[in-house]
Formats: structure tokens, C-alpha cells, sequence
């Protein structure tokens, strides 16, 4: 039961990761100068090297969408779906 508990806490932590890299993300789309210093670079350069690996996995199996000039990246919206069941899974096993 520990160990259900032990891997949905972590599996909620890159879920935060996850919200995280969207922000980051969108942040980036809006202001397009903006570059991260000090500490935000830190915990940026942390959030992307934790979360990419599977999402290039995932952009190589599931490429993404063009929607006109706009590219909808399916890759991310699995993956947050995915760490979010299995997180609401380990939970319920955890209790």
C-alpha cells in the first residue's frame, strides 16, 4: 500500500512538472522576447529536461496537427491524461 502511495506522489509532482512546461510554454507564445535568468532558468531548464523525453517520444509516434498557421500537439495532451490516470489510480490503490 506504501509503495502505491510512494509512486502516486510522484506521479502527481510530474504532473505539477507537466503544468509547469505548459506555462513556460505559454509564456514563451506571448512573449516571444521573454528569456528565463536566474532562478527561473534553473527550475525551467529542470522542468524541460524532466518532461521532454517522452514527449519527443510521443511527438515521433503522434505527430502534431496543423490547424492553419497553429499546431495542436497531441503528444502533450496524452501524456497529461495518461500520468493523470495513472496518478488517480495509484492513489486509490494507495488507501
Amino acid at each position: 500500500m506504501v509503495i502505491f502511495s510512494v509512486i502516486g506522489i510522484l506521479l502527481f509532482v510530474y504532473l505539477l512538472l507537466l503544468i509547469g512546461r505548459l506555462i513556460l510554454d505559454w509564456v514563451q507564445v506571448f512573449a516571444r522576447d521573454w528569456r528565463p535568468r536566474g532562478v527561473v532558468l534553473v527550475v525551467a531548464e529542470a522542468v524541460y529536461t524532466v518532461t521532454d523525453p517522452p514527449l519527443r517520444l510521443l511527438r515521433r509516434i503522434i505527430p502534431p496537427i496543423r490547424l492553419g498557421s497553429v499546431q495542436l500537439d497531441l503528444g502533450y495532451i496524452i501524456l497529461f491524461f495518461v500520468v493523470s490516470f495513472l496518478w488517480r489510480l495509484f492513489t486509490s490503490l494507495g488507501r
